[in-house]
């Protein structure tokens, strides 16, 4: 891409709704199998994660490209995938590669501009086997009441953001962002609770894999679009825990030495518990390369604390004027709806695009 073809497309790709997103992307494709979700969107209008496949149905290679994990993190996450479809890489693929989209996996938080699920849950920490015992998380236990404070008086948020600071003192930085951040089971309505049980979106990606015989093939490169962390504009390929330092090798190999680690302290994330990762790794072990795209936004922003306070608190303003102004907050730090941002997360868009499949190829 040069700038001003970068500059066209940015106009083009990006939505303002997931209603037009999905108008876009379902238009983009041939052929698409929708997923409908139990959930209705602002205006009563039905939900669906949309899905689009390229490629022989016995492709050994498989690249995924996955929207809408964290709701309005979709808005890129959309764009990117038409994108991909705009550089027409999915026309250029040899038989031994296909290409799967999973647009807005979690389209209710799409629709709502709400990071969450319609069951409340961080997907991206609902993941996790329900058959053994939850990760505990002691340490959010204490801190649940001051990440979201019930009383968002002027005076109730300047005693919870005391304790909070009195918390990082005693107890350091990354003892906090490990506490706040990593996942908990405990406290529904509080900040990235990973639920009791599989999400509807959890068990959609499940019905898709198995629609599509993921577990079958013999190397898949996951690609999952994330925005809100780390530096403005800036797309980090993040691993995680569960894929290990193979994981992280079998990434750097293919998109070079950006590619990060929370166990190597390169990553701007803390490790986490049931992340879309460890869902991978059960079903393909080895055979599995993931990654998360996570571009940044804007620091020091209470978007996180106030949406949750206004599903828990009161989830009969969600629709009102103060509720409308909690989530188009939100929107605006998971999409920050510039032009300079737009055009530089697509830049990186469509290197990793690139890498990627480069990386599936070079086996051939």
């Amino acid at each position: 891409m040069n700038f001003d073809i970068a500059q066209q497309t940015a106009s083009v790709v990006f939505s303002d709704s997931y209603l037009v997103a999905r108008d876009k992307f379902v238009a983009a494709v041939p052929t698409s199998r929708s997923y409908p979700c139990s959930s209705s969107g602002p205006s009563g209008e039905a939900l669906f994660t949309d899905v689009a496949y390229f490629g022989s149905p016995d492709a050994k290679k498989l690249l995924i490209l996955v929207s809408g994990t964290h709701g309005p993190e979709g808005y890129h996450g959309s764009a990117a995938q038409l994108l991909f479809l705009r550089a027409k890489f999915h026309e250029q693929l040899p038989r031994s590669t296909a290409v799967l989209f999973i647009h807005a996996l979690n389209c209710y938080g799409f629709a709502w501009d709400r990071r969450s699920t319609a069951e409340g849950c961080d997907l991206n920490r609902n993941f996790i086997d329900f058959s053994k015992p939850a990760p505990p998380n002691p340490e959010y236990e204490e801190l649940d009441q001051y990440c979201v404070p019930a009383d968002r008086t002027e005076e109730g948020i300047r005693r919870a953001e005391a304790a909070i600071a009195e918390y990082r003192k005693l107890h350091g930085e990354m003892t906090y962002r490990s506490a706040r951040s990593r996942g908990q089971y405990t406290r529904p309505g509080g900040l990235f609770y990973g639920g009791t049980k599989p999400t509807e979106a959890r068990r959609t990606l499940e019905q898709i894999v198995g629609d599509f015989d993921v577990a079958a093939r013999d190397n898949v490169v996951i690609i999952d679009y994330h925005t809100g962390l780390g530096p403005y504009g800036y797309g980090e390929l993040q691993c995680e825990q569960p894929s290990g330092l193979k994981g992280y090798e079998r990434a750097a190999k293919i998109f070079g030495p950006s590619v990060t680690l929370p166990d190597l302290g390169t990553s701007s994330s803390v490790n986490l518990h049931g992340t879309q990762d460890e869902y991978w790794q059960r079903i393909l072990g080895d055979r599995h390369t993931y990654v998360a795209l996570e571009y940044g936004t804007y620091t020091g922003t209470p978007v996180l604390r106030d949406e949750h306070w206004l599903f828990r608190y009161r989830p009969d303003a969600v629709d009102s004027e103060l509720g409308r102004e909690v989530r188009r907050a939100t929107k605006r730090f998971f999409y920050p709806q510039k032009p300079d941002w737009n055009e530089m997360v697509l830049w990186r868009a469509h290197l990793v695009h690139r890498q990627a499949l480069e990386g599936l190829r070079s086996g051939d």
